[in-house]
């Protein structure tokens, strides 16, 4: 007997502020956790952002605490305070109404490339199979809480989807949670792996014609990948299909 592997068979049905949950549970556990940082935004389609609150990390908050925000960053619904550090996401939602998914953090190895200004190589499949062309935004004139500032960058970025915030962050998009999800993973583990590659002396990248592959990729192919991670959290923490 043929097993389609659909998305829908492989996790109960899930609503949006669910996924952005588990999206922030899943992410904590591959380095994207220090501590109160980080923000993922929902484009609702109606001017209005889901986001994850101020106040709690990604290892602990619950569907019932997702706000949702305007494109001026004040609150419509939700019982927690608007992160202050939103305006880079108002400024690429504004630019670019396309984009679904953006999730900002200061996850461990991306630190490390924002840290030296540089993006970091492409050694090996793994570390792109999340798609996207990357950018260094080397326009760091103070923390992004400053709308100026924020539109720098976000200018600075242009139409990539993957983003090296110099002395920051990585800032990373998607056109669905899972998109997010396997792009975030897959940007981490490339600056993990070329971080190693580098101090072991050093590699070639993976050939163009490959790279040009996977970057033209939108992060929906690989079923399964975000549905295996998302069942993890859901073992640990049932409670949360529960609300």
């Amino acid at each position: 007997m043929d097993f389609e592997p659909t998305a829908d068979r492989l996790l109960p049905d899930l609503d949006i502020r669910t996924e952005m949950v588990l999206l922030a549970r899943t992410l904590w556990h591959e380095g994207y956790d220090d501590h109160l940082a980080g923000h993922i935004t929902v484009n609702q389609g109606d001017g209005t952002l889901l986001c994850n609150p101020w106040l709690l990390t990604w290892e602990e908050f619950r569907p019932q605490d997702v706000i949702r925000i305007d494109l001026e960053g004040d609150l419509v619904d939700g019982d927690w305070p608007v992160p202050p550090g939103i305006p880079l996401h108002l400024e690429l939602h504004r630019a670019r109404p396309d984009v679904q998914v953006a999730v900002h953090h200061h996850p461990r190895w991306g630190t490390v490339w924002a840290d030296l200004g540089r993006l970091p190589g492409r050694y090996d499949q793994s570390s792109v199979l999340g798609g996207g062309t990357a950018a260094l935004v080397d326009e760091y004139g103070g923390a992004v809480n400053d709308p100026s500032t924020a539109a720098k960058a976000i200018a600075a970025m242009g139409d990539a989807e993957l983003a090296v915030l110099a002395h920051h962050g990585v800032f990373v998009l998607g056109g669905s949670i899972r998109a997010a999800h396997q792009r975030c993973v897959a940007f981490e583990q490339r600056c993990r792996s070329a971080w190693l590659t580098e101090v072991g002396g050093g590699g070639e990248e993976l050939p163009p014609a490959v790279i040009g592959f996977f970057e033209r990729g939108d992060g929906e192919g690989f079923i399964g990948f975000w549905e295996a991670a998302a069942r993890r959290e859901l073992r640990a923490d049932p409670s949360l299909l529960a609300g």
